[in-house]
């Protein structure tokens, strides 16, 4: 992809090459920078999501608008609900058509527990299975061997059971069928059948993408003080990267794949970071607030250098991804769609930033699904501090 001046002029947003940086007086193009920035930061962080979400998830501008207002509701209740539960905590999702927050409670929960998440603004469900027992399921779910034809396993706190995906054509293996009747024995677990298998979304070198390690394009995540975090499947530490104009950022100082999926670059060669995510022109330019984490059923969007802005919704959290490569644990799966060049890229939930981008099934055209690794866990895993407005 070429970038023609406009797109350079929103790139420096974010990516700021050193012989401007060392410039004595503001130019032009800093003036126009500037007050960008401050219109940005003077209006709704959700506003230039709106048409994205109508787009991708087939709403109107005020059920858009309703929806954002209802999962900011839902993320600020989450944390409190869960408190509030307790041991009978079974896990909690954002419910699209009632607009609230639905928490699982074991059926032995008290009348006294029950209002306490009610008062949270939360729905209340009965469930069998608490989250900690979902959670020691999946733990020794993720002890086996996966064959290739399983492709991810996560807790499904709503169906109260451990879900384990299988590629479309797969059942019916031999080492698939090992492997279910093993996961079966290990607890409360469904299987559902899926049309792919999960791939990395790094890709091979092509022109004006926003930055390159080797032969490798992948997509820039989320500032933080001292450089941007992105997916560790797309260098190891040491290695150089460059930025969309082929010029020298940093070098990776932390990378952890399979396992994880995450690294982080550091940022210097007369390069900054703001805490912005590209909207590539289907919205603004989105301004980072924070890293709240989004409940599943909640609308999200991810930023990419290759399909640019997408958006879906989040529908596992914690869930064991099966790469070729190796496990990778603890992801979020939503129904956004991603291509090669996406990984690393940012998945933000209005402007509380939610993980890197890690890799998926399908495309843009048909549609698909995309995994990303949590920022709240790269941050804690290397000490670094999310950069926001």
């Amino acid at each position: 992809m070429r970038r023609n001046a406009l797109t350079r002029t929103a790139l420096a947003a974010l990516f700021l090459v050193g012989a401007w940086a060392g410039a004595g007086a503001p130019s032009a193009a800093a003036d126009e920078r500037a007050s960008s920035a401050r219109e940005a930061s003077e209006a709704p962080a959700s506003a230039a999501l709106l048409s994205a979400l109508r787009a991708d998830l087939g709403l109107t501008a005020s059920e858009a608008e309703a929806r954002l207002a209802a999962e900011e509701r839902a993320t600020t209740a989450e944390p409190k609900a869960r408190r509030a539960a307790g041991a009978a905590y079974g896990g909690s999702w954002f419910d699209a058509s009632s607009g609230r927050l639905t928490v699982a409670l074991t059926k032995d929960a008290g009348d006294r527990t029950r209002r306490a998440v009610e008062a949270t603004g939360a729905t209340v469900r009965a469930v069998e299975h608490s989250a900690r027992e979902l959670d020691a399921v999946k733990q020794r779910v993720d002890r086996l061997d996966a064959p290739a034809g399983v492709t991810s396993w996560h807790v499904d706190p709503a169906a109260n059971t451990v879900v384990v995906n299988v590629a479309g054509g797969s059942r019916s293996d031999d080492a698939v069928q090992r492997f279910l009747d093993r996961a079966r024995a290990a607890g409360p677990v469904t299987v559902d059948v899926v049309p792919g298998a999960p791939r990395t979304l790094a890709a091979g070198t092509v022109g004006g993408d926003p930055y390159y390690t080797g032969n490798v394009r992948c997509s820039i995540g989320f500032s933080v003080v001292g450089g941007f975090v992105t997916a560790g499947h797309c260098g190891g530490v040491g290695q150089a990267v460059s930025g969309w104009d082929r010029t020298h950022i940093g070098t990776f100082q932390g990378s952890s794949f399979p396992g994880n999926d995450y690294a982080w670059v550091n940022v210097g060669s007369g390069w900054w970071t703001v805490p912005v995510v590209l909207g590539w022109g289907t919205v603004s330019d989105q301004l980072v607030r924070g890293s709240a984490e989004a409940p599943v059923g909640a609308s999200v969007c991810r930023s990419g250098s290759t399909t640019r802005w997408h958006c879906g919704t989040v529908l596992a959290k914690n869930e064991t991804v099966n790469y070729s490569q190796g496990a990778v644990y603890q992801m979020t799966k939503t129904s956004v769609c991603a291509e090669g060049g996406d990984s690393g890229g940012a998945f933000i939930s209005g402007d509380q930033a939610q993980g890197v981008t890690s890799g998926g099934w399908g495309n843009c055209s048909t549609g698909g699904q995309t995994w990303h690794q949590p920022v709240n866990e790269i941050l804690t895993r290397y000490g670094l501090t999310l950069l926001t407005a």
